[in-house]
């Protein structure tokens, strides 16, 4: 990494984050709409329609700017999530998940709904995402889908920041709407998930990669902790310099 991507503060933070951890796709931005007045911050984005919102998600980490209200978000699971309408009979007796193959009993199923952080009904009208680096407000969450490598290091930032031990709350169902949106804004602390049926069934999400979601309040204090990480101890595990020792080590044995 060269010294010119850790000091000094580059603008946006967006790109400044994606440039430190060396992300191939944009952290989101991810703003909760209140009022019919709070549409107008997002004219000139793209309103979709029959979206889920990890589908959402992956259009604005590859660069798009969108907005996605109540009645197109095309999943009723998220729905429900955001506040928008009620979670359908179906889904939450259980029976829905044990249907999908995600379960085996639909107890378990009722019991992962249960469980699930929720938005109050009706308090938001609509949601806009966009890649980070193109916004100047503060979002409410942001979230990044990335290799466990650079997400390790935002969680090692995020340590360094509050002091907290990072603990994961999932139910390995809804990974971008609960996960890595709703329970970072709600309690205001990071969270990460390893995904879920749904949103690797209709995105690109990788095998090889996992979510984090961290309120937008933090954001500064992370890019700071980020450019203190990246001055000394991000390249150097990078080298992997105790590995190739072994290796030459190794090498020599056999030799």
């Amino acid at each position: 990494m060269t010294e010119k991507t850790i000091t000094p503060r580059m603008f946006p933070p967006g790109r400044h984050i994606q440039a430190l951890l060396g992300l191939e796709s944009s952290p989101v931005a991810v703003f909760f709409i209140s009022s019919s007045s709070d549409w107008t911050r997002f004219e000139g984005f793209q309103s979709l329609s029959a979206h889920r919102y990890c589908q959402a998600l992956m259009k604005a980490r590859h660069g798009e700017s969108v907005c996605l209200k109540p009645e197109e978000l095309h999943c009723p699971a998220a729905a429900a999530a955001f506040g928008f309408r009620p979670l359908p009979e179906k889904l939450a007796c259980g029976q829905g998940l044990v249907e999908f193959g995600i379960v085996r009993t639909a107890e378990r199923g009722r019991q992962m709904f249960e469980s699930m952080s929720r938005l109050p009904p009706s308090q938001y009208q609509g949601l806009a995402l966009s890649p980070l680096e193109d916004v100047r407000d503060v979002p409410d969450v942001v979230v990044l889908e990335a290799s466990p490598e650079p997400l390790m290091w935002l969680l090692l930032a995020y340590f360094n920041l509050t002091g907290l031990r990072v603990v994961g709350d999932t139910a390995i169902l809804q990974a971008t709407c609960v996960d890595s949106t709703v329970i970072p804004f709600l309690s205001g602390r990071l969270n990460f998930s390893f995904g879920c049926y749904g949103c690797r069934d209709a995105t690109d999400l990788a095998p090889s990669e996992a979510l984090v979601g961290f309120p937008g309040k933090i954001l500064q204090g992370l890019e700071e902790q980020l450019v203190f990480l990246a001055g000394k101890a991000m390249p150097h595990v990078r080298l992997k310099g105790a590995y190739h020792l072994l290796q030459g080590r190794d090498e020599g044995n056999i030799s």
